[in-house]
């Protein structure tokens, strides 16, 4: 079963998004497993300090080493990846969903203020990921995307396997345009090769499709299919 654990001072925080819809079903009914840590129980001194002033100077607070290596080394790893959620991580993509997905799990670590000690990051091999060009306040949001990224590609979470195989980045393009009823609306209707029942040919769009727009919306795609 795929099993998430999730270091974090806000546990709260949880499960969130993913406590909805179809994935918050797969998890009341067991598919898969979500645990959280309090970094803070791992503080130090009375307060229970987690970070402290940049080495060298600078603005902000960073995490301290020994506070996240007490709380990932309460966790049984059991083969699961360890992710550091990070702006300057490795972007995340589908094909890295998938892996985690066939796999036994992930524990990921939230991280707060300035960042986290290098140290740490280091001595217990942590994979940095990020899920955009863009800084927020912590890794929580970033660990929700992650998660539904890959708890939806569990066998019968979403119901339809199909669903899962024309969808954006499945195989390296952006999906086709997608329509339903009316047939039309507000001056603009379905494309009529979506409604003659020729299933070749509305593959063939489908296909045509996904190719143009992936040219025009993600160039980076199109080398081979794959992300540059």
């Amino acid at each position: 079963m795929f099993a998430a654990t999730i270091i974090t001072l806000f546990p709260e925080a949880f499960p969130g998004t993913l406590g909805v819809s179809l994935i918050g079903k797969a998890l009341r009914e067991g598919a898969w497993s979500l645990d959280t840590v309090q970094l803070r129980d791992f503080g130090q001194g009375p307060h229970k300090n987690v970070d402290d002033t940049p080495a060298g100077g600078g603005a902000g607070m960073v995490l301290r080493a020994d506070v996240a290596a007490a709380a990932i080394d309460s966790i049984p790893r059991n083969n699961r990846s360890l992710i550091y959620l990070s702006p300057r991580g490795k972007p995340l993509t589908q094909a890295m969903a998938a892996a985690w997905a066939a796999g036994p799990g992930v524990i990921l670590f939230c991280g707060r203020f300035e960042g986290l000690d290098e140290r740490v990051i280091e001595a217990r091999d942590m994979q940095e990921v990020s899920v955009g060009d863009a800084v927020l306040a912590g890794g929580e949001a970033a660990a929700l995307v992650l998660l539904e990224a890959c708890v939806r590609l569990l066998p019968g979470v979403l119901g339809n396997e199909a669903s899962t195989v024309e969808e954006s980045f499945s195989d390296g393009l952006l999906e086709h345009p997608q329509y339903t009823r009316p047939r039309e609306w507000e001056g603009r209707a379905i494309p009529e090769i979506l409604l003659n029942g020729d299933h070749a040919k509305i593959e063939a769009w489908r296909k045509a499709e996904r190719q143009r727009i992936t040219a025009q919306r993600r160039p980076d795609l199109t080398r081979n299919g794959k992300r540059e």
